[in-house]
């Protein structure tokens, strides 16, 4: 005997029970809320089994260690500006691993914790970059987020004062579907890809659609090696013209 043939109704219905089976699978991994435009565009990456593991991993951790970012700034990225209108991403390794610092942006610091010295050093470019760019008296990079800079670390947490602790535990997977995703959705991006670990999580970019921008680490390691004179920052704007982009406004702090 044949199985009896689904109707378009009933087959519109399973597909509509698996997306919402799917969406309270996602829900349970990411408890807070995620970008609406970042949902679309990666929300299936929480539904997948690594993102489980990794999920309960980050719960485990809080539970016996301060971690940081806290858990309603992880995803801050993903709410500064919509998927769609990032022109420019800058990739950090991973967050912060003192108090007051990470906050869900690379690099960044929020209000009225000291810049550290990494980004005392971008700022050091900047102003020999670009005309009356001026030190802000901070290290809270938000307002170049809204710009469209997207301001992405390759693991979104860490353990208090134990740098890199959560390598290797799933944050990688995600963070390059996330590449992945823009390099394959947009084009004329431009990326800024600042040390050899950047430079590694970079692989995935498609080099024929998006400009990417290489050099050494701002740390107060490496600056000296190739940071400092870069002026990727003026690079970038010249680049997003051609590409018909309006220019970031560096000085928007």
């Amino acid at each position: 005997m044949f199985a009896k043939q689904l109707t378009s109704e009933q087959l519109k219905q399973i597909e509509l029970n698996r997306r919402a089976a799917l969406q309270r699978l996602a829900t349970r991994n990411v408890p807070v809320p995620i970008g609406e435009s970042w949902q679309r565009h990666i929300g299936a990456e929480f539904t997948k089994s690594y993102f489980t593991k990794l999920s309960s991993f980050v719960a485990e951790e809080r539970k016996h260690f301060n971690i940081y970012p806290s858990p309603e700034q992880v995803f801050f990225w993903t709410h500064t500006c919509a998927a769609e209108d990032v022109k420019v991403v800058i990739l950090g390794q991973d967050p912060y691993h003192n108090p007051g610092q990470a906050h869900g942006l690379c690099f960044s610091v929020p209000k009225p914790t000291p810049p550290p010295p990494s980004l005392e050093n971008v700022f050091a470019e900047l102003s020999a970059d670009i005309d009356g760019f001026q030190h802000p008296g901070h290290g809270d990079l938000t307002g170049w987020a809204t710009q469209g800079v997207l301001l992405l670390n390759a693991v979104l947490t860490v353990r208090a004062h134990q740098p890199t602790s959560h390598q290797g535990q799933g944050w990688e997977i995600f963070t390059d579907a996330v590449v992945q995703c823009l390099s394959t959705n947009l084009s004329g991006l431009v990326f800024l890809l600042w040390g050899s670990y950047a430079q590694r999580k970079g692989s995935v970019i498609d080099r024929k659609r998006h400009h990417v921008l290489q050099t050494s680490h701002p740390s107060p390691y490496s600056a000296n090696l190739g940071f400092f004179g870069c002026r990727h920052f003026s690079k970038t704007n010249q680049l997003l013209e051609m590409s018909g982009k309006t220019p970031v406004d560096w000085k928007s702090l």
